[in-house]
């Protein structure tokens, strides 16, 4: 019998970001084209939401940033869609005293960067977002601290190994 890992224990491979762990690494492999993630903040309700269906994966203690670069080196974003990235917008009040969420520009350098090229983006309000994250493949719940954290990606496709 192959054993390919066992859970809470690390798996150190060439080439793959130490930040992911072996359940991260299964559910982005196991994701199709379509499938969305998200990578929640430490306010995020990451239980309640996964008990509608999204696997609940723990990376408490990682920010979503470091977690966000490793995810689009190896995971390829939608293409056949104008925004494969969705963000929590912020709620009206927070609006209106004129809250900032800049941890936003630090997820689209990192994109981009990956993908090189500037990736459609589009701002979710809060309970649709907390909708859309009920039928998600998983949610990551993370430890990232920064007001507006949330972020959901959706998984594209890889072209042919005779067509890169």
């Amino acid at each position: 019998p192959q054993v390919l890992f066992k859970r809470n224990k690390m798996v150190v491979l060439k080439n793959i970001p130490r930040i992911l762990s072996p359940e991260l690494l299964s559910v982005l492999a196991r994701m199709g084209h379509g499938d969305e993630i998200v990578l929640a903040d430490a306010n995020f309700p990451s239980a309640s939401i996964s008990r509608s269906g999204p696997e609940l994966i723990r990376a408490d203690g990682h920010g979503i940033p470091a977690l966000l670069k490793a995810v689009v080196k190896l995971m390829p974003l939608d293409t056949y869609i104008p925004k494969p990235v969705a963000l929590m917008d912020l709620v009206p009040d927070d609006k209106a005293r004129g809250l900032k969420a800049p941890i936003w520009d630090e997820y689209k350098k990192i994109i981009n960067a990956e993908e090189g090229k500037q990736i459609g983006v589009e701002l979710v309000e809060r309970f649709a977002f907390y909708e859309r994250a009920k039928k998600c493949f998983a949610v990551v719940a993370t430890g990232e601290g920064a007001l507006y954290g949330n972020i959901i990606l959706q998984k594209g496709v890889l072209p042919p190994e005779d067509e890169k």
